[in-house]
Order: C-alpha cells, then sequence, then structure tokens
C-alpha cells in the first residue's frame, strides 16, 4: 500500500504551509496626525446582514465526467452542480480516487492531506485530493490498494472492505478538514456505512451529531449483504446494533442506513411507491414500510447542457424545438450509417439499452418478428446477455433492410441514434428512474414505455390533446405491441408534430430536480 501523497504520476510535498503573514513594525508606523476639523457627525452604514450558506457534501461511489458505470455518476455528476447553480448550496462530492480516472483530470487535482483510518483492527492510509469545477469541491479519497485496480470499480471480492473504508474515510475528511456539512447526502449501498458510522462510532462529537443525513436508493436490489461475522472483523461496528444492521441472517447495509438516516428517497415517486411491495422491494418491503414517514421520492434530471440537439457536436446536423429540419437529416444519415433504406416516410423505431432482462426484452423477442411484417424500421443498439445480444444479431441478419442490431457500447453512436429515430422503445420490467427516455424526449423522439418506476412519472400517455409519449400498464408482450402500433398511426398523422414538441418540451433538467432535493434537505435541517 503506497503512502505517496500523489494524485497517481507526480509527487506532492506533504508539508504544510501557514496562511498567517508577519508585518514589520515599520510598515505599521503612519504620518503623524493633522489636527482634525469639526464636521457633521458621520451617519452610521445600515449593517449588511450576510446569509451563511448551507452545506451539502455528496458521498458516491461514482460520479461523472470522473468514472462512470451508470445512472448513479450521471446523478452526482450533475445534482451538485444545479445546487451550486441555484445559489443556496455550498456542494462537495467526495468519492474514491480510481486508477481508471484519467491522468488529465489528476494533474488538475491538489493534494490536500494524509491520514490514518482506523477500520476495526486495520490501520489504514488516506490521501486526499482536491479539485473545483463549475462551482462544486471535488475531494478524492486515495488508498492504493483497495482503489488501484484495474477491470472495473465494482465486483471484486472485497468489495465490502474497499467500500467500508471510504465510508470511514469520508467522516475522518470531515472531521480532519473541519468540513462539518448541513447535511450528508449518501448513495447507495456502496456509502450507506457512512450513516451507519455517523450514528454509532461519532456520536461522541457535538460537531458530527449535528449532521443531518439523506440516503438515497438508486436501485433497491443491490443492498450491500455481507456475513454476520463481518460486524465487528470486517466492518468494526459496535455490537449493540446488530438489530440495526442485520437482516434475514445477513449484515445488511442499506437496511442499517434506511433505520439510520434522517431523510430517504429514491429516484422517482412511483418507484418510492414500488419498493413498498414485495415485487419491487427485493425484501426489504417491510423496513420501507415501517421507515414511509420519511421515505420520499424525486425524480431525477438530465443535463440539459451536455444532451442539447441545437448544439451537440456529435450529430450529423443541430436542429431546435423550432426549426427541427436538422432532425431529417439525422435519420437520413443515421439510415446510410446503418445500412437501411434512406426513407423519410417509415418510422424509425430505436431500442438503446443494456440487453438483459429486466430490461423489458423478453417482451421485445416475443412479438419483434411480428413488429417487423409492416412498414417500419428497428434499431438496437447494447450488450449484454449473449443469448440477447445472439437473438438480435440473427434478426438483424434475418431482416436486413428493416433491422440493425450493433452489439456494443457507443455514447457516440447512442447520440445519433436518439437524434435519428422517431420512436424510443423502453419496456422495462421495472426502471427506478430511467434517464433514456429523458433524452430521447429532448432529442425530439417520442418515448413507447412501461408504466413503472421514472418512466411512469416522466412520460404521460398522449390522448389527442395532452401527453409526451406513449405508455402500457401490465408487463405483456401483445399489449406493447398494441400501443406501437398506436404510436405508428399517430406518427403518420397531422398531430405528429405536435406531439414531437410536447416531448421536447418536456422539462427534466437538473434546476427541476436540485429545488425539489433543497426541499428535502430544508425539511430535515429545520
Amino acid at each position: 500500500m503506497s503512502e505517496k501523497k500523489t494524485a497517481g504520476t507526480e509527487k506532492t510535498s506533504g508539508a504544510k504551509t501557514s496562511a498567517a503573514k508577519t508585518v514589520k513594525k515599520s510598515e505599521t508606523k503612519t504620518a503623524p496626525k493633522k489636527a482634525a476639523k469639526k464636521s457633521a457627525p458621520k451617519k452610521a452604514m445600515p449593517k449588511v446582514e450576510v446569509v451563511k450558506k448551507r452545506r451539502v457534501m455528496i458521498a458516491a461511489s461514482e460520479c461523472n465526467p470522473f468514472v462512470a458505470t451508470g445512472g448513479l455518476a450521471d446523478v452526482i455528476g450533475s445534482l451538485p452542480k444545479a445546487l451550486a447553480k441555484s445559489g443556496n448550496y455550498e456542494a462537495s462530492v467526495i468519492m474514491p480516487l480510481y486508477y481508471s480516472i484519467s491522468h488529465d483530470i489528476r494533474n488538475k487535482m491538489e493534494y490536500v492531506t494524509n491520514f490514518y483510518v482506523q477500520l476495526s483492527w486495520r490501520r489504514l492510509y488516506c490521501g486526499v485530493f482536491r479539485l473545483i469545477e463549475n462551482g462544486v469541491t471535488y475531494y478524492f479519497l486515495d488508498n492504493e490498494y483497495y482503489f488501484k485496480r484495474g477491470g472495473g470499480i465494482y465486483g471484486f471480492y472485497d468489495d465490502g472492505e474497499r467500500y467500508a473504508f471510504f465510508s470511514k474515510a469520508v467522516l475522518e475528511t470531515i472531521g480532519n478538514l473541519d468540513l462539518f456539512p448541513d447535511v450528508l447526502h449518501c448513495n447507495d449501498w456502496q456509502t450507506a456505512a457512512c450513516i451507519i458510522y455517523l450514528r454509532t462510532l461519532y456520536n461522541w462529537s457535538v460537531d458530527f451529531r449535528k449532521i443531518r443525513t439523506v440516503f438515497t436508493i438508486h436501485n433497491i436490489e443491490y443492498q450491500g449483504k455481507f456475513g454476520t461475522e463481518t460486524l465487528g472483523d470486517l466492518f468494526g461496528f459496535p455490537t449493540n446494533i446488530y438489530s440495526t444492521v442485520e437482516f434475514d441472517g445477513c449484515i445488511n447495509l442499506m437496511k442499517g442506513a434506511i433505520e439510520l438516516a434522517d431523510a430517504v428517497n429514491t429516484v422517482s415517486p412511483t418507484y418510492a411507491e414500488e419498493i413498498k411491495t414485495p415485487l419491487f422491494a427485493h425484501g426489504l418491503d417491510g423496513i420501507i414500510r415501517r421507515n414511509e414517514q420519511k421515505i420520499s421520492g424525486i425524480l431525477n434530471g438530465i443535463d440539459t447542457d451536455s444532451y442539447n440537439p441545437e448544439t451537440d457536436r456529435t450529430l450529423f446536423a443541430n436542429y431546435s424545438i423550432n426549426d427541427m429540419s436538422g432532425k431529417a437529416i439525422c435519420k437520413a444519415e443515421l439510415q446510410k450509417l446503418l445500412g437501411l433504406p434512406v426513407r423519410a416516410d417509415v418510422p424509425m423505431v430505436s431500442i438503446i439499452s443494456r440487453l438483459v432482462s429486466h430490461k423489458g426484452l423478453d417482451l421485445v423477442t416475443a412479438v419483434i418478428e411480428q413488429f417487423l411484417t409492416e412498414d417500419v424500421q428497428v434499431v438496437i443498439l447494447g450488450k449484454g446477455d449473449a443469448s440477447y445480444e445472439n437473438y438480435f444479431s440473427a434478426i438483424s441478419r434475418h431482416y436486413q433492410g428493416k433491422c440493425s442490431a450493433v452489439i456494443a457500447f457507443n455514447p457516440d453512436l447512442s447520440r445519433k441514434i436518439y437524434a435519428g429515430s422517431d420512436l424510443f422503445l423502453m419496456p422495462s420490467k421495472a426502471e427506478p428512474c430511467g434517464l433514456s427516455q429523458m433524452i430521447a424526449a429532448r432529442y425530439g423522439t417520442v418515448s413507447v414505455v412501461r408504466e413503472t418506476g421514472g418512466l411512469n412519472d416522466s412520460i404521460k400517455a398522449f390522448n389527442g390533446e395532452s401527453g409526451n409519449g406513449f405508455t402500457f400498464r401490465d408487463y405483456n408482450a401483445h399489449d406493447m405491441l398494441y400501443v406501437l402500433r398506436e404510436a405508428v398511426r399517430a406518427y403518420h398523422s397531422d398531430g405528429w408534430s405536435e406531439l414531437r414538441r410536447r416531448a421536447m418540451a418536456s422539462d427534466f433538467s437538473w434546476k427541476v430536480s436540485a429545488a425539489e432535493y433543497e426541499k428535502l434537505y430544508a425539511k430535515i435541517t429545520g
């Protein structure tokens, strides 16, 4: 384990510098005073009341643009910037300094300090680096043994120990740098132990006791489960909280955070209700119902500056809600790129997804060949289970000129597909929030979704006068096919342009979501 005070490539001196300056006596001498003239007494200047901003520190295991594996990184990359922009909060993010973070980013970091973290019987080095961008202060916690690894950031045999260290190090960083926030906002099981440690091992401190906590569940399926023998030996939790963190014969970090946090939220209002039921809660429905008075749902937003058809350089042509001519170019060029006939009159339906069953792909495989007998084009982009990869590749070969499947993770192509498609299909079995349907709407592509989680909160069924997309409720392939056909009919109707405009006008910005988080923070801080 390295104790180098570096952000990856260069050594940085750990010597402390003093901000205090000495003033020479000679510099304090002043000229002799002249006799003061009598004058009218000056009016006292009115006192200006300085409103101190509240502090929120967001702890997470990933954050765009530094390292990302999914939607969590998008949230952590956008929420603090929106909070800072609102001017009501000083926002900071704290995360691990992973090996995969680029050298360009590391070179911009500033070394702050280092200290040792006591994790049960282990005494572990932690270096702290800082980067300030877009009004947000980012703290990166360095330990090469835990975080200097290739092959991704999750899925290691000791993930429990790695994120226990990180959670403990978050609190040590707060204490060592006197950063005490008004709100510590933790996300998913990787930072759940922050709240458990805060309310147990750090509860002796008045400064730590003042910190209010929010725990956000991005996906309740991943709970941080470990054997009961890890209570003391790995995590170093006191034995008197066994009943708080134990669930179903395991140490369950998410359960402990739900029990001890001041507020718990999910990433959409519908998902907050769904996880009260056994179908969606993966065993924790009883715990959720017991704590429902502090559970709410806040719909995620998207980065509307990044996902902007007017400025997106990856597109074949730019366009706006008031001038859609560029979208027609995007469609034609996408058809050429994918080897499909260039036709403006045929609706192009796209799927951009991880190719796994809970994304509703079993519904798609059940009826796609039936759908492809009609005058449509289908585009599929994604990677995942081999069975789905092989199936969609075969369909693409069999229906050449009507279907194109690209088995890859390709962010550049995904944006071209969002912009060039007419309809976007997202029939998820469960979807805590979902960002793809929001991105599609931003690019003027109308979504067809199942009414679950964030899909239900963001896409409202078109009825001729209102709505920004098409929805179906039951998890049924033929219900999905019926609604898809309804969407195709709408594509050929006079009302299509208005529906597309309505989709583009949907406000999925983080400004809206950040305002809801500010209300939640205010509720628990008083």
